[in-house]
């Protein structure tokens, strides 16, 4: 077994890993970063999702690292792809033109600006990652980690990775199982954590939908009608509870109102169509005949898979309902191309091409990795409650945390659950991200780098989203750090005050935003 000694071992390459990896790396550290799949980036890349941020992004509320990162994927579009002079001269340049983002874009470009981002790092040797490797243990003595070996998914090969701090920037969660560290999956009871919005009785099967995104185009009168899925005739008669009809169908849920919604293609009862909610490519905004179609990727309520958790459970039950997921979204397409009802009062859009390139050419032509929006989350020295954010439970304002090292802002948002819970959609204040939160009640040297930090299922909601992961992971890194500098531990530095403020000198150093300029609720 090979074996690396590093400063930080940071396992899982999502968004907040590069954040994390970033920040450490930038202050001296020798850092080791693993990736499961081809592409680092997460949600942003390998999940296909486009950044879900605050209305005020393009002003404040975002730290100066993840600022970098949406101007790097918009001077990339300029350099290097032939917009319109009226495009290419917007300051907030939106590739796509997707209303749920301002920076819709293809993931291939989040990977290229990242991988330029850590680069100078990898060149001075501060930065070595090991992609297509996942974690399969690791090694513990009382409070610490000491090592965690990751096996290479094409080699078979195992790699020791000692170090001083670790960081558990994996969709799930993985390193806080193998590592015996005390976690939450699923739902708290509301008896554990007061929330009104809790359930009854705790479940750690109840967790959020995963969804199988995929890119697609429309080439009107051709035809590139898939195979038939295999699980097409289930998918096409299931009826959700609580769901207007069949899942396969335009009327949805509005999560705000759980009243339906007529949504279509390219027509819409609220004005905003399935088509241009995540479009990456509007073809108008570039060159003419650059593109022969808009580019969009689906990640609709119609391809949320909640019959199964892939979190918690055993690897064959993971593989199953990972594998209905994917089904679910084949089904969706197959839908779309052969059933779905037209304005026109014909049915399907055959002209509708899967574009598995957009996502690194998968076999199936879907994303590589499943979007996960719920991870283990570790009991934290503190944890962020309903009661701290939840515009309908605080109507003067969040919760003010003074140990903060970071913020973030976006509705509490949770999709259906598995056993039966629907969309909770609630007013959320913007917030900070509290030190405590961090900080896991007994590990010592392990730290969460994205959604597994000290939230609740009904928190996580708002903390899921792309600039709050990179916030953590960045907040982690730099804890790290100041560390091994100072030669204490994270439980000591949110017990001290003049510790504390250190940090965050620390962190404001390097264009952490502790605290918002001003709040409304979202």
């Amino acid at each position: 077994m090979d074996v690396i000694r590093t400063d930080v071992a940071i396992i899982g390459g999502g968004l907040g890993a590069c954040a994390a990896a970033l920040a450490a790396a930038r202050m001296g550290l020798r850092v080791v970063l693993t990736e499961e799949t081809r592409w680092l980036g997460g949600q942003l890349t390998n999940q296909a999702v486009p950044p879900d941020e605050h209305p005020w992004i393009e002003e404040h509320g975002a730290n100066r690292s993840y600022r970098a990162l949406r101007d790097g994927i918009r001077q990339y579009y300029r350099r290097n792809v032939p917009l319109s002079a009226a495009a290419k001269a917007l300051p907030t340049l939106n590739p796509g033109n997707g209303w749920v983002s301002r920076l819709c874009h293809d993931p291939r470009i989040a990977v290229a600006v990242l991988h330029e981002m850590i680069a100078p790092y990898r060149l001075n040797g501060s930065l070595f990652e090991l992609r297509l490797h996942r974690p399969i243990s690791a090694w513990t003595h009382g409070d610490r980690v000491t090592g965690v070996v990751v096996r290479g998914r094409e080699s078979g090969r195992d790699v020791l990775l000692e170090a001083d701090y670790f960081i558990d920037a994996t969709p799930h969660g993985e390193l806080l199982a193998l590592a015996g560290v005390e976690h939450v999956l699923g739902q708290e009871s509301r008896g554990e954590t007061g929330e009104p919005h809790a359930a009854e009785a705790a479940d750690p099967r109840a967790q959020q939908a995963i969804t199988v995104c995929f890119a697609m185009e429309h080439l009107p009168g051709e035809d590139h009608t898939i195979d038939k899925p295999r699980q097409y005739d289930f998918w096409r008669a299931y009826e959700p509870q609580s769901w207007p009809g069949r899942l396969l169908d335009w009327t949805t849920v509005r999560p705000e109102t759980l009243e339906p919604l007529r949504r279509g293609l390219f027509a819409a009862d609220d004005g905003h169509p399935w088509w241009t909610f995540r479009r990456i490519l509007d073809k108008d905004i570039f060159e003419p005949g650059f593109a022969r179609s808009d580019v969009t990727i689906v990640n609709w309520p119609q391809n949320d898979y909640w019959l199964g958790p892939v979190c918690g459970v055993d690897a064959a039950e993971a593989a199953r309902n990972e594998d209905a997921a994917r089904q679910l979204s084949l089904s969706l397409l197959y839908w779309l191309q052969t059933e779905a009802p037209r304005p026109d009062g014909g049915v399907g859009y055959r002209g509708l091409r899967l574009r598995a390139d957009v996502v690194g050419g998968t076999a199936d032509g879907l994303a590589p990795a499943p979007y996960i929006r719920e991870s283990r989350r570790i009991r934290a020295e503190f944890t962020v409650l309903e009661q701290h954010i939840a515009y309908p439970l605080r109507p003067d304002g969040p919760a003010i945390f003074d140990d903060s090292v970071g913020i973030g802002c976006y509705r509490i948002d949770l999709h259906p659950r598995v056993g039966g819970a629907g969309y909770l959609d609630l007013g959320c204040w913007p917030f900070q991200i509290p030190l405590g939160a961090l900080i896991p009640v007994r590990m010592e040297n392990l730290l969460p780098g994205g959604k597994n930090l000290g939230t609740t299922h009904i928190t996580n909601g708002a903390f899921r989203v792309h600039p709050v992961e990179w916030s953590v992971g960045e907040a982690a890194g730099l804890l790290a750090t100041f560390c091994l500098e100072r030669r204490v531990l994270p439980r000591e530095v949110h017990a001290r005050k003049s510790l504390r403020e250190e940090l965050q000198t620390l962190l404001l150093r390097n264009g952490v935003e502790l605290a918002w300029p001003k709040v409304s609720p979202l």
